[in-house]
């Protein structure tokens, strides 16, 4: 069953965090505290959830942003698109295959076969997103996938959407077949870590974790010298 919370506000945003079954992903819904409008970022398998967070908080979604393409960030798609049907859906232009490739997306060999609509907006490396009030720079982060980015919310503090880049001491797998660890190494020491040590990082697994603690504390990429 999924767990609902909401999270202190960073970046002039409102954060309602999904945390749904089985792999206790988290969906994240932003909004801006004086707008209706919202965005809603890597649904998970129990997009009943996020709809009644929506409901409840009476907003009304503009925008789907996907960090990356495996069916655990993807599985709510359709439902959402269901109950809004002009949503639209953002993914990193290099992992678009995966919305609609049950064995691209991984769910195929845990016999779901998950799929999803199609993109409607394919996403480079600096690109800016401006929708529901906010504005997110959309940063390239290959390594757990090869089309994995994150969004950043200027602050102060900054706000990093990660997916699964970058958790509290830990980083995501890179043993899934376009995995590269040097590459999500590189882009965590190169593209986070110079972020400022306040940078909040809402994480696709686990707790939400600060850049200064990680350059400190994670054990898998320590900050350069």
């Amino acid at each position: 069953m999924a767990t609902v919370s909401s999270l202190p506000p960073a970046a002039g945003l409102a954060i309602g965090c999904i945390e749904s079954a089985p792999f206790a992903e988290n969906s994240y819904v932003l909004h801006r505290a004086d707008r209706h409008d919202c965005l809603v970022i890597d649904p998970g398998f129990e997009p009943e959830a996020i709809v009644t967070w929506i409901d409840d908080h009476g907003l009304i979604p503009a925008a789907i942003l996907l960090t990356h393409g495996h069916s655990d960030h993807i599985a709510g798609n359709h439902h959402l698109r269901h109950r809004w049907p002009g949503l639209a859906i953002m993914i990193g232009r290099d992992d678009a295959g995966k919305l609609t490739d049950a064995v691209a997306n991984l769910s195929a060999a845990f016999g779901v076969a998950i799929t999803s609509p199609p993109a409607d907006r394919l996403l480079d490396d600096g690109d800016r997103i401006e929708v529901a009030g906010c504005t997110l720079e959309v940063i390239a982060l290959p390594g757990h996938s090869r089309g994995h980015v994150v969004f950043r919310v200027p602050g102060p503090p900054d706000l990093i959407v990660g997916g699964d880049v970058l958790f509290r001491e830990s980083i995501g797998r890179t043993d899934f077949p376009d995995g590269d660890f040097a590459a999500l190494a590189a882009g965590i020491r190169g593209r986070l870590y110079p972020l400022g040590t306040d940078t909040i990082v809402l994480a696709g697994h686990g707790p939400t974790t600060t850049i200064g603690h990680e350059r400190r504390h994670n054990p898998f990429v320590a900050a350069a010298d």
